[in-house]
């Protein structure tokens, strides 16, 4: 019987029985049709049919093929730890020195104990198998040699189909001379110590373990070379029938298989039977160990599923889409991929700290982290695990990536999409104190897409969303701050929305769908449906000073034999003068210190812009330093329209409604914190001089002295000189009438555009007690009225 045919393991004693007919009856087969090899060749005076069956035995067979053994590919970090395995069948091939030689020798001893003094064909083993086995009434004894065991698991191995097969396991005297003439070319093709190895690792062992080594770790989680002789007895047991001695399922049947190996291994005189009997009186000690298959199981699913989909999607792979999965489960590649875990860890952390994975509102974030100037992914996380969304927690879909990467459709980007507007303004030598006036509503009209088409709707009204003000004019540097989105309207019009696209798309955007960004009035307001990961390349870009790197999972891939394959670079090229990436720096750098995300600093120089979607539906942070670029995004999986984040509340905590500052920006906050703890802070470079000839953008203005002034004059006044006005509680003031304004604050002087100032009304002097000195001490006890 050869290796890897065992029936499904024959239970009770009626399958036994049957096994051994087959194995009988296979065995008789055999020894008739080596009888008839054996006399071809001396059969010349039956005539040329005779001669010409000989020399086509003898000669090279055309489809030999030895390659293509499916063996499982693995998936590594940056450090080199695994990540992640794939594989149709679970082989791990290893050379001849690392498998143990009790190994060998118990395989010898029960599979083909004459391999070494043979030949292709074994007739004295044959027929002594054959005359022992039908003396006993069972199979105890193998009758093909190991060479033909290992063209008939090779063939196995190489079918593609259900009828491929089955032919390759059909009982016939036609396939017994087809595998009968593949061993004799191989031994002439590959010494015996090569033949042997191949066998070792393509045998099947039961439970899914292919070759000695997957083998050694599935039952006993060490590798082939350290396996002890009670180990290797049981293993090379299994062999004979794989489904029947599954030493998991069936400890009985392969304990006394084992001991069978053991008696056979001393009665050839390879072990004392003093060892023999000791070691059959020992327990299995088996020490199970499941590798698992694919990205479910793995420490970054999202990550994992984003290299599985690059290789199955990619055509550098592979022609076909057959072929790339070919490629991945049976090629025995290495994949060395960009995974740093200290990034992957502190954002996994981070994600499932704010959004939990089976949180009361059912929200979801997700998160890319890219490294400036390389384009490397340095992590990916989704507050899910991997899984079909019918379990609540689990999610298929990854939000992180393109639908081609991870089935998102993606999300709108929002307000994030206003930096590629700056970079835009900032190309064209636009200063930081370039004011432009952004009305508290907005008719989107005088805009031209690409292809010179007019765009724009007169008849609608585009106003300031709860994260921007208008009403009065901005700067680059404050329009930004803010977040304005009139100012960011204006600023488009006037840098023009096909300068405007054309940056977003230098920098790799476009739809998560693949299709190309659609161009309307309201492409600076981010209404385009991303991914973060496509943001954060983007992002990483200015953080590199103009560098844009299309993100790359991969760095390099080796097949089995250790050679490289060719793997998609990340493509980095210069889309942006550096200084004007040093000045959208610069300017996005104060979003962190006195704009939308003031206070979510992480210690280092950094800069970032805050995306809050219509009616809340979702919210965005993209951020980087000059070392790390990530974007965050939460929102419901369900639809964020039909579930939008207003008066939102999340496992016991209320947010009200949900800006980009509110869950994204902590969440960047808290994983860049932990991705980059430890490392020197690299600092941005100052912007080009000309950025300043208006000034930083936020130069500060005279403040009017309103003081004394009626409260409603001194409002239109504060108002008209750009500031923002609050009123505080009353006062009394002997110095001014009641009813005009006491203090003001800040008061007289300077202070940036935009800025809130506070007055205070008098409500009128204090009166003095008649009679009193008011320079004198009172005593304790003085009933009168205190202030």
């Amino acid at each position: 019987m050869l290796a890897g045919t065992g029936g499904r393991g024959g239970r009770g004693g009626a399958g036994q029985k049957a096994r051994a007919i087959r194995g009988l009856s296979g065995l008789a087969l055999l020894a008739g049709v080596l009888v008839a090899l054996m006399i071809l060749p001396t059969a010349c005076t039956v005539g040329v049919g005779a001669r010409d069956t000989s020399t086509w035995f003898q000669s090279e067979p055309y489809d030999l093929n030895t390659s293509g053994v499916p063996l499982r590919s693995k998936i590594l970090a940056a450090d080199g730890s695994t990540i992640a395995t794939f594989f149709y069948q679970n082989r791990v091939d290893v050379p001849l020195n690392k498998i143990a030689p009790v190994v060998r020798r118990a395989v010898l001893a029960i599979e083909d104990s004459r391999f070494y003094e043979h030949g292709a064909l074994d007739s004295k083993g044959t027929l002594r198998a054959l005359a022992n086995n039908l003396g006993s009434g069972e199979v105890t004894q193998g009758g093909s040699g190991i060479t033909q065991q290992y063209v008939k698991n090779l063939l196995l191995a190489q079918a593609e189909s259900r009828e491929q097969a089955q032919a390759a396991k059909e009982i016939s005297a036609v396939r017994k001379v087809r595998e009968l003439r593949y061993a004799v070319a191989l031994e002439r093709k590959f010494s015996k110590d090569e033949i042997f190895r191949r066998y070792l690792n393509i045998a099947y062992y039961g439970d899914g373990a292919y070759g000695i080594e997957a083998a050694a770790r599935h039952y006993y989680n060490k590798p082939a070379s350290r396996l002890n002789l009670n180990e290797a007895a049981t293993l090379a047991g299994v062999i004979r029938y794989p489904y029947a001695y599954d030493p998991t399922r069936y400890p009985g049947r392969a304990k006394e298989r084992r001991n069978i190996v053991l008696q056979r291994m001393a009665d050839l005189g390879w072990l004392d039977r003093r060892t023999a009997a000791a070691t059959a009186a020992q327990d299995l000690n088996l020490n199970p160990h499941d590798t698992p298959n694919g990205c479910v199981t793995s420490k970054a699913p999202f990550f994992c599923d984003y290299v599985q989909r690059e290789i199955l999607t990619n055509p550098v792979f592979g022609a076909t889409p057959k072929a790339r999965e070919r490629l991945l489960k049976r090629g025995g590649l290495t994949i060395h991929t960009t995974l740093d875990w200290r990034t992957q860890k502190a954002a996994q952390r981070a994600v499932d700290s704010h959004v939990p994975r089976k949180n009361s509102a059912r929200k979801a974030a997700a998160e890319a982290l890219v490294e400036p100037g390389t384009g490397e992914i340095k992590g990916m996380v989704v507050d899910r695990q991997l899984g079909s969304d019918k379990v609540r927690g689990k999610t298929w879909i990854n939000f992180a990536a393109d639908a081609s990467h991870g089935s998102s459709i993606g999300m709108q980007a929002g307000s994030t999409f206003k930096a590629f507007t700056l970079a835009a303004a900032l190309e064209d030598d636009m200063p930081f104190g370039t004011r432009l006036m952004a009305p508290r509503r907005f008719t989107p009209t005088g805009y031209r897409n690409c292809k010179g088409q007019r765009i724009g709707d007169p008849s609608a009204s585009l106003r300031n969303s709860a994260d921007g003000e208008g009403g009065r004019t901005f700067s680059l540097t404050t329009g930004t701050q803010h977040s304005v989105n009139t100012f960011f309207l204006a600023l488009q019009r006037e840098v023009g929305l096909c300068d405007t696209v054309k940056m977003a798309e230098r920098l790799g955007m476009r739809q998560a769908s693949g299709k190309p960004m659609e161009q309307f009035a309201s492409f600076t307001l981010g209404f385009n449906t991303v991914s973060p990961l496509r943001l954060a390349a983007a992002y990483a870009a200015f953080g590199a000073r103009g560098k844009y790197c299309s993100p790359i999972a991969i760095k390099r891939i080796t097949d089995a034999a250790g050679k490289p394959v060719k793997v998609p670079g990340a493509g980095c090229k210069q889309v942006m003068d550096k200084g004007v990436a040093d000045a959208v720096n610069y300017v996005l750098r104060g979003v962190l210190t006195k704009g939308t995300a003031r206070g979510m600093g992480i210690g280092r120089p950094a800069a970032g812009k805050t995306g809050t979607v219509d009616n809340f539906s979702a919210a965005w942070f993209a951020g980087y330093t000059p070392d790390l670029a990530s974007a965050v995004w939460v929102g419901d999986p369900r639809g964020g329209y039909r579930y939008p984040m207003t008066s939102l509340c999340m496992d016991g905590t209320c947010y009200g409604s949900v800006f980009g500052a509110t869950i994204p920006a902590p969440i960047w906050q808290d994983s860049m914190a932990g991705a980059l703890a430890g490392r020197d802070a690299t600092s941005f470079h100052r912007p080009p001089s000309h950025y300043f000839s208006k000034g930083t953008g936020e130069d500060k203005v005279k403040v009017p002295d309103v003081r004394g002034m009626k409260l409603r004059a001194a409002i239109a006044r504060l108002r008209a000189a750009g500031f923002r006005v609050s009123i505080g509680r009353p006062v009394a003031s002997d110095k001014y009438e009641r009813g005009t304004v006491a203090e003001m604050e800040p008061g007289p002087g300077s202070a940036e555009p935009g800025d809130t100032i506070t007055l205070r009304v008098s409500k009128g002097g204090k009166k003095k007690p008649p009679g009193r000195d008011p320079r004198r001490l009172e005593p304790p006890d003085f009933p009168g009225p205190r202030d």
